[in-house]
């Protein structure tokens, strides 16, 4: 093996603790609620006429604000997102992680770790059941809501073999439906990078999952534009 291909096999080896699902141990914190809560206690309040918007979601909403890229700059937008996390675990934290830090609206990006079993199966009618009631508790504390497609997989570094295109599809025609049907707004990211076999198109991802700089800079005007929509809209 030259130097050329170890350096390679070492960025991804790199790339992959990064991203890798968090180990669940019986009896410790598995929604991960200590995460932020600190952060939380911290961060207080909204000043008077600021518009808070929480980006909620796994490892893609998480590595967003890592290796120095800028988030919103200028912007008052919290990150609370956690590598690795599925629908039921984002669910528990909910209130404590969005509801709690009284934002005027939430950018909720989940479902791909659930697909990919990363705390057991998980059928399409789970991950809705769950985006559904993150989608409820928002609109009963007056927080706006922006749901976004699950972004593009051919397949799982993690979990290889499960061939998780099409359900993918199937699930992001759903939210874009309840999004719809309850005057949500429904940000769609798939569509902008999405290869022609459903897979993330190489150039976007670091791994065939997560974006690379390239990739946020696709999700960083659409963002901006979903929440625009969502601010203007009227609160459920």
């Amino acid at each position: 093996m030259n130097h050329s291909s170890i350096a390679l096999c070492a960025l991804a080896i790199l790339n992959w603790q990064a991203f890798a699902p968090a180990a669940q141990v019986a009896g410790e914190d598995w929604p991960q609620l200590a995460a932020y809560r600190e952060q939380n206690r911290r961060l207080g309040s909204p000043a008077p006429g600021e518009e808070r918007v929480v980006f909620f979601g796994d490892s893609i909403t998480y590595a967003w604000s890592l290796q120095g890229r800028e988030f919103f700059p200028g912007k008052p937008y919290v990150n609370r997102g956690l590598k690795g996390q599925t629908t039921p675990q984002l669910l528990v934290r909910f209130r404590q992680d969005v509801v709690q830090l009284r934002p005027k609206a939430v950018v909720i990006l989940a479902g791909t770790n659930d697909i990919a079993g990363n705390t057991g199966p998980s059928t399409l009618p789970m991950i809705e059941d769950n985006l559904m009631s993150m989608a409820e508790i928002a609109a009963m504390n007056g927080i706006r809501v922006v749901l976004c497609s699950v972004l593009p997989a051919a397949d799982y570094p993690w979990r290889p073999g499960l061939h998780p295109a099409d359900r993918i599809v199937e699930l992001n025609a759903w939210i874009r439906d309840y999004a719809q049907a309850h005057a949500l707004v429904y940000l769609d990211y798939y569509s902008a990078m999405a290869g022609k076999a459903g897979e993330l198109k190489p150039e976007l991802t670091v791994d065939g999952v997560h974006p690379n700089d390239a990739g946020y800079a696709v999700m960083t005007p659409l963002a901006a534009r979903a929440i625009a929509a969502a601010l203007a809209g009227p609160t459920r």
